[in-house]
Parts: C-alpha cells; structure tokens; sequence
C-alpha cells in the first residue's frame, strides 16, 4: 500500500492545492528538528472557500441513507487498520509520541469510527403527548450543517478524529484547522484517509494556516454552526467569547488539573503501576494526564519510594525506536516553561527526587516530593513528564485540595474500599474521574468533557450526538381546535 503523498497541501473541495499566503509554516520533527513538512498557508480566502464548499456539500451528504453515510465511516476505520502503522511513524516524528502511544492513539481512532458509524441510526426523534386536544407533536433531529473543528498537537488523530467522525456521522460536513505543530496527523493525512473511504468532494476539508490571520475568522465565520476546539484554556475562553457574540454552539475541551488521590488503605503497587501510566504517557502532554498526586501521609513515602524507582526504569530517546518509553515534548519552549516552574517550586520547599536533566526537547521524567497547592508546578497545568506529590492527613483535607484549583477535567482515586471510593469521587468536583485506576480514559460510548475551566460540552456517545445535531419541534392539528379569541 503506497504511502500517502502531498500532506504538505490544503484540501478544499476534494482538490489538493497549495494556498495562497505567502507564509509557510514548517513541520518539525520535535526530536531531531529536522522538516518533515513545508506548508504554504491558507489565508481568508481558502477558508471562506473551504466553508463554502462544506455549506453546498452539507443538503446531499445529510440527505443520504443511513446505511451509506455508516458505510463511508466503516470504510475509514478499515483503511486507517491497514495503515496503523503509518500513521503511529507520523505520530512518532511530528508529534513526538513513542510507539506504544502511537498504536494507543490509533486505535482509539478507530473506536471512534466505530461508534460513530451508528449515530445515523441512531437520530431518533420523538413523539410526544400534547395537551391540546387531536395534537400530535413530533421531535425531530436533524444535522447542524457545517461544523468546524480547531484540534490540537498532543494526541492530534485521536482528538481530531474525536469530532470529525461524530460530525460526520450526525450528517454535517466539516472544516478542520490542525495545529500547526501538527498538521498532518491533525489534518492532512485524515483528509486522505476519507478521501480513500471515497467521501463526497467537499465533505472534508482541511486548511492548514496561522492562528494569527485566520484564528478568529474560523470561529465567526457565519457559516459553521458549532466549532469544536480542543487546547488551552485562554484560547479556549476566546472562542467561547467569539462564538458567542455570533450565537454558535461550541464543544470546548480545555486545560486539566488532574488529580490522582492515594488513600491510606490503597493498593501501592497497582497505584503505583496506574500513575505511572497517568503521568508519563506521551511525556504527560495529555489533558487528563496526572498533574497532582495527592498521597495519604500514612503512605505517602512508601509511594513516594516506589515511584521513583519506576520512573528510574523510564528509557528516554527517539520515539521511533520501539524501545523508548519516553520521547520529546513538542518544542523547546515547553521544557523551559516546566523548568521555570519546577525552580520556582523547589525555590519555595519542594525537593527533586529524580530526574528533570533535559537534552534538546526531551525532558527526563521527573518525581517531585514536599509540593504544595501553592506551588506553580501544582497550580499550573504541567503538560510534562513531572509527577508533583503533595500530601494530606484526612479525607477533608483531600477534598480541599483537590477542589481549589478552578480546574475539573479528569482525575484518580485508590483505596481497597469501592463504595468510600465512589462516595468521596463524587465529591471532586470533575466532568471524569476513575476509581483505582488512572486518570487517562476514553472510550467512545462514554461522555467526555470537563466542568468549570476544563471546558464545556461533551463528546462521546449519545452525548456528542447531542452537541452535532439539532431538534425542531413540529406539530399536527388532526381536528379543529378551539381558541380562546
């Protein structure tokens, strides 16, 4: 199966062309530096282009049965098996992840599909009971129309594929703008794989451009009906701001400060194994990854000494070889902003217990004991491979610190009793959380998403089905009624 070509092009209108701004933007290798990629940027031009495209796309693609709009989204999932391997290389070199990130994320991808390929069996509408007599009143579910969808670098073929095969599936068309750290695990090389699927021209289209000239326009643009964006809270404020004031729905997963809770009466060495896989996976650049471990003082250097001999075990290297655990942050600036808040925690108490050397963009994994709330490392989302343990005496004191911070993505809690597990869960304030496990899930059919800055909206399931579509209330006067005047 030939590799596929020209992922340096935008895709507008089921053609691949170069866009029309002088600017370009490189694609680099976080690892090595080297260019993967050179992209002439889209300007206002090509996403106006791109957006009209999607809008003539938009009647015939929600139009078709609901058999051949699954039949499209199985295809895709077919394909993107047979290439997994292709797709886990440009994830390893454009985005830094190691190998065993790579297959995770693709074939999450794919589960996506999977459970998207339902939903246009599953649009049902409704018929409900009316309190005027000989009225029926009927529901009904129809697609928003054009969707636009601004994904992030971190996990950029499973987050984009988040939205785009739920919109595909509900019967919008779509506009994608990938990150322009990643734009072909992000963009282009989903446009390929359903252009291979055999999608209508104009279904899917990508442009590749900078936040700077075209960032705003793709939100208040007066075509897309939702814009779903997954990133930083600030940025996502601003298109919530944006989207507001030309009243669109938006989908915002935004920025996590994910707590993993060890009580006295846990299991240290599956918590151990459970944070281990929270924290480092992918250099922790995962929203729901760990950022705060919360650890009972009756256990809390027992934990202490057995994460840092795991995180000893961590190989650090290239993320194509198969052997290395833990790869490159995106760029140069992230080790520097984490190392600014590492010294300034341990300026402040807290005390380095291994690790934190740095070569280039990779960071060594690093476990850091003696934290407080107080501290930047815990007040600020890591989004790097620094394990932050703060301790605490009783389960009021827990709940205090984990709730503190304006922030409630995901998060963890460990103990041998199940039902003081769900009962103290509950009370973390937190779209997510999982007990004795950690923090890091996503399955397809479950809703996801965040409470208070961690964003709003949810994805997954009959869930996001609800963020894609729209209803419209219909009504039938089968006898004459009587007025009032």
């Amino acid at each position: 199966m030939k590799a596929y070509e020209d992922l340096d092009k935008q895709y507008i209108d089921g053609v691949w062309r170069n866009g029309r701004e002088a600017d370009t933007i490189e694609d680099i290798n976080p690892y090595n530096n080297s260019v993967l990629l050179t992209i002439k940027c889209a300007g206002p031009d090509e996403l106006n282009e791109a957006y009209e495209a999607a809008e003539r796309a938009a009647p015939a693609w929600a139009a078709l049965l609901p058999h051949e709009r699954r039949d499209f989204l199985l295809k895709a999932a077919e394909i993107l098996v047979q290439r997994k391997d292709e797709f886990a290389r440009w994830i390893a070199q454009e985005a830094g992840g190691a190998h065993a990130k790579g297959e995770v994320e693709v074939m999450l991808a794919r589960e996506v599909i999977l459970e998207a390929a339902t939903f246009p069996q599953r649009l049902h509408g409704y018929i409900l009971p009316s309190n005027i007599p000989g009225k029926e009143s009927r529901v009904y579910r129809k697609p928003l129309g054009v969707v636009g969808i601004i994904s992030p670098w971190n996990f950029p073929v499973h987050l984009s594929m988040r939205s785009i095969a739920p919109a595909l599936g509900c019967g919008n068309t779509i506009v994608v703008k990938p990150a322009s750290q990643t734009p072909a695990t992000g963009g282009t090389l989903l446009a390929k794989l359903f252009e291979e699927a055999g999608l209508p021209k104009g279904v899917f289209n990508v442009v590749v451009g900078k936040s700077s000239v075209i960032g705003d326009a793709f939100v208040t643009h007066p075509i897309p009906k939702l814009i779903s964006f997954t990133g930083s809270t600030p940025v996502g404020k601003n298109i919530g701001r944006l989207a507001g004031e030309n009243l669109k729905k938006v989908a915002l997963e935004l920025g996590g400060n994910n707590v993993f809770i060890v009580m006295e009466d846990a299991d240290l060495d599956q918590a151990v194994a459970a944070g281990m896989m929270g924290k480092f996976m992918h250099q922790g650049q995962i929203c729901m990854a760990i950022n705060r471990f919360l650890v009972h003082e009756a256990v809390y250097d027992e934990f202490c000494g057995k994460l840092v001999a795991r995180t000893k075990q961590l190989t650090v290297g290239d993320p194509l070889d198969r052997n290395t655990d833990i790869g490159p942050l995106i760029d140069d600036k992230q080790v520097k902003r984490i190392q600014e808040d590492v010294e300034a925690s341990v300026a402040q108490g807290a005390k380095i217990e291994c690790g934190g050397q740095a070569e280039g963009a990779v960071l060594y994994p690093m476990v850091l004991s003696n934290v407080r709330n107080d501290m930047p490392i815990a007040q600020n989302e890591i989004f790097g491979p620094v394990a932050a343990l703060i301790p605490f005496k009783d389960e009021k004191e827990m709940l205090q610190l984990a709730n503190e911070l304006n922030f409630g993505l995901s998060g963890a809690l460990h103990t041998r009793n199940v039902e003081r597990g769900v009962h103290l869960a509950q009370q973390v304030e937190t779209g997510m959380i999982h007990v004795n496990d950690q923090s890091v899930n996503d399955e397809p059919n479950a809703p996801f998403g965040g409470e208070r800055e961690s964003g709003m909206g949810r994805f997954g399931g009959q869930w996001v089905m609800d963020e894609m579509t729209r209803v419209q209330w219909v009504t039938v006067q089968h006898q004459p009624r009587e007025y009032p005047i």
